[in-house]
């Protein structure tokens, strides 16, 4: 029987990705561009070019047509649409690690997904807690601290622990995962206003398309790539108007397309080129590129007025609940939650991970920043002073968790390299997951 070959399976779909797209892709430079679009929006919004930027970001783009409402403001489009990209991508890789990741595998996942309900659940408690005695509906900002940044904080980890155990990563990884996984239902459930079940009964038009296109044409779909791209965009792009218009989020259009993507294992070449791999690999680089750093571009414009300013939006009970929940409630959350289920039950940390480990992971798990600010702007409305103590509550305590992780870690990965060089290790062996933690 003559072996197929590779070039074959991969004609059209797994393209090498151009040095740039590469670049973009990686944790650290997509965290820097996200940082970099964060603070020019700080300095726009609170220099002489504030009203430009709040004139651009406020500007109203689209219109109506007949019952559809595209008429929105370009902050909106960012929020609303770009970040579908996002959410399309947080959905292929849930789907990848419920089938064919760690998630499949219930011994492996357990700690980790009971720390991503732990660092909901606590960061959450905290602020209702706060806020007890707040403003008028401060309340509907619980959310706000419950959501982990997947790219911030990878981009962190790989910046502070080069030398830290690979299953610190993985776990965090992991914990993300389950984390955004949580985050979108607490949006689709708890941040749905004026349902209208007509839109949503007619987006199952446009999805049973999407589904039969990915799932039964996967083969045709290889083969004539830029014509079923053409056939996939137009009816993604229909799906989202029709849940935008719907009263559900329109970002949840994203991840659910994303769920109807088949995902398959590795071929026997190595490569993965599953039809959900393929739209991984093309759409990651626009994602970490253009959506998300454009739509931390326009949330992250918060006019503080100043130190004055400043110290009124912390002083708020909206900013405190998310600063103690993102720093304070994540490390508890998860730490608690791993520390208990470890003691209780028969589940166990991988070995080659320690205590104050999980206490700097926890830690960096607490930079919230892109769902978190999403949140924010679902939570309160643009004209409320709490929708911008919120939006300083989230970018305070994501710089605040960041200093706390690398205060525990940058300790940590020093000890960790030091013992490598003791142990005379080969360059590769922390790659291959050598277990430099012992006695740590």
């Amino acid at each position: 029987m003559t072996t197929p070959s590779p070039a074959v399976l991969e004609h059209g779909t797994f393209r090498r990705r151009h040095p740039l797209e590469e670049w973009v892709t990686r944790a650290v430079p997509g965290g820097a561009l996200l940082l970099l679009a964060t603070v020019l929006a700080l300095l726009f919004a609170n220099t002489s070019l504030s009203e430009t930027y709040f004139s651009v970001r406020d500007a109203h783009l689209g219109g109506t047509l007949g019952p559809i409402d595209l008429d929105l403001s370009i902050g909106h489009w960012a929020a609303d649409g770009l970040l579908a990209i996002f959410f399309f991508l947080a959905g292929l890789e849930l789907k990848q690690e419920f089938v064919v990741g760690d998630l499949r595998s219930p011994s492996k996942a357990l700690v980790p997904i009971a720390a991503a309900v732990g660092g909901v659940a606590v960061p959450a408690l905290i602020y209702v807690m706060v806020n007890l005695g707040g403003p008028a509906g401060s309340g509907v900002g619980w959310a706000i601290p419950a959501a982990t940044d997947i790219a911030f904080a990878v981009a962190i980890l790989a910046l502070l622990g080069s030398s830290l155990p690979p299953a610190l990563r993985t776990f965090l990884l992991t914990l993300a995962i389950v984390d955004d996984l949580i985050a979108i239902t607490i949006i689709a459930i708890f941040y749905t206003a004026d349902l209208r079940l007509g839109f949503l009964a007619l987006a199952l038009v446009p999805l049973a398309a999407f589904w039969w296109l990915t799932n039964r044409r996967e083969a045709w779909f290889k083969k004539h790539y830029w014509t079923a791209w053409a056939l996939l965009a137009p009816i993604a792009l229909i799906t989202w108007v029709l849940f935008l218009n719907s009263g559900v989020h329109a970002t949840i259009a994203g991840v659910v397309l994303a769920f109807l993507v088949p995902v398959r294992g590795l071929s026997e070449y190595g490569r993965q080129h599953s039809l959900s791999h393929t739209l991984e690999h093309r759409l990651r680089p626009f994602s970490s590129a253009v959506a998300v750093p454009v739509f931390a571009f326009f949330s992250a414009g918060v006019a503080v007025g100043g130190v004055s300013g400043l110290l009124d939006a912390w002083q708020s009970t909206v900013a405190l609940g998310v600063i103690v929940g993102l720093v304070l409630g994540k490390i508890v959350g998860i730490v608690g939650t791993s520390f208990l289920l470890t003691k209780l039950t028969s589940a166990r940390l991988d070995p080659a991970l320690r205590w104050p480990d999980m206490i700097g992971m926890a830690a960096v798990a607490g930079i919230g920043f892109t769902v978190s600010l999403l949140v924010s702007e679902l939570s309160f409305d643009p004209s409320d002073p709490m929708h911008d103590w919120a939006k300083v509550g989230v970018l305070t305590a994501s710089a605040l968790a960041a200093l706390v992780a690398a205060a525990i870690l940058i300790p940590r990965n020093r000890m960790y390299a030091r013992r490598r060089r003791e142990a005379g290790a080969e360059p590769d062996a922390y790659d291959r997951g050598a277990d430099w933690g012992a006695d740590g």
